[in-house]
């Protein structure tokens, strides 16, 4: 069972040895290994049973060295770097041939991020190599926001956590890409679009993709729970279900049908970012209660309100 501790030193061994580990982010937990040695890669492929057609997303800590292993930095790239860096924006921007193909799903360009955690970003500082961390939970399952989920869902497969407390942001980063000038929102994450807007002006935001996405976190089904997940249809399950079977994600106030017990509030003051917070933890809360279903109340379509919904709506699909 992997170990859970603070110890820069071992992280950093075991990563030049070519292993992999779990990592802290201020958005989620990461699964990390060494970006430039495709064994590495490989084995976080593995760990996850990540599909290889979804590219991940390469960590480093500074624009200098990002710079060394992308070919070209559009201006309002720069612009949103300059605001959001180090943060939850990762920047889809073109490779170099140091980067392998297995990381970007044999596309031209790469995702690139510097976080905004103290341990990560001093851990990125001591080596001399970037580090491809996709969350660090089963594909396709919900991410991890704590040391001890990465433990429970892959701790028998990697060696070591770097402990770092509970994510701040507690969803995955925003993902932006830029195409004959127009800047795209890939993935909807921890910066929200109204923010990005006020920098690069207006953006256009990708759908998702069922196969061969063109940037990490895409595709269509993901970030699932167990039990089945319903964003609409209440009455409908009401009718189907016993109100002992239902669980409840709610925003703001709780569901007068359902016991009390059986509900996780995202918010109780209306917080958008608090919620987003605790969106992954009320998720796997709820998924280890005795109940056959899940309802997830959406969120208002503004601020990180549209990244809850996008996680929710995938973690819905079929």
């Amino acid at each position: 069972m992997a170990t859970i501790g603070t110890n820069l030193q071992e992280a950093r061994k075991l990563l030049e040895a070519g292993q992999v580990i779990g990592m802290p982010t201020e958005t989620v937990y990461g699964l990390a290994g060494n970006a430039l040695n495709l064994q590495a890669v490989t084995r976080i492929f593995e760990v996850k049973n990540r599909p290889s057609f979804d590219p991940l997303i390469v960590h480093s800590s500074s624009r200098e060295k990002v710079s060394q292993f992308v070919r070209e930095f559009p201006p309002t790239a720069k612009l949103l770097a300059e605001v959001f860096w180090p943060g939850a924006l990762t920047l889809l921007l073109p490779k170099t041939n140091a980067v392998p193909d297995l990381v970007t799903a044999g596309l031209d360009t790469v995702a690139v991020r510097i976080p905004n955690h103290p341990l990560s970003r001093q851990l990125l500082q001591e080596l001399d190599f970037p580090l491809a961390a996709p969350s660090a939970n089963p594909f396709g399952y919900i991410s991890p926001t704590q040391a001890i989920h990465v433990q429970t869902q892959l701790g028998e497969k990697i060696p070591y956590i770097l402990d770092g407390g509970p994510s701040q942001v507690g969803i995955e980063s925003t993902i932006v890409g830029f195409e004959g000038g127009e800047v795209i929102v890939y993935r909807l994450g921890g910066i929200a679009v109204e923010d990005i807007e006020k920098i690069a002006g207006k953006v256009r935001v990708m759908a998702h993709s069922s196969s061969n996405p063109k940037a990490p976190g895409m595709l269509k089904s993901h970030y699932a729970p167990r039990k089945p997940v319903f964003t609409t249809g209440f009455e409908t399950l009401t009718k189907q279900y016993s109100p002992e079977q239902i669980g409840i994600l709610a925003f703001q106030e709780p569901f007068a049908e359902i016991p009390g017990t059986n509900q996780f509030i995202l918010s109780p003051e209306g917080s958008t970012s608090l919620a987003a917070q605790r969106l992954f933890a009320g998720l796997r809360h709820l998924d280890g209660l005795p109940i056959s279903v899940i309802f997830a109340e959406l969120l208002p379509e503004k601020e990180l309100g549209r990244a809850i919904n996008d996680r929710l709506r995938r973690a819905a699909a079929k």
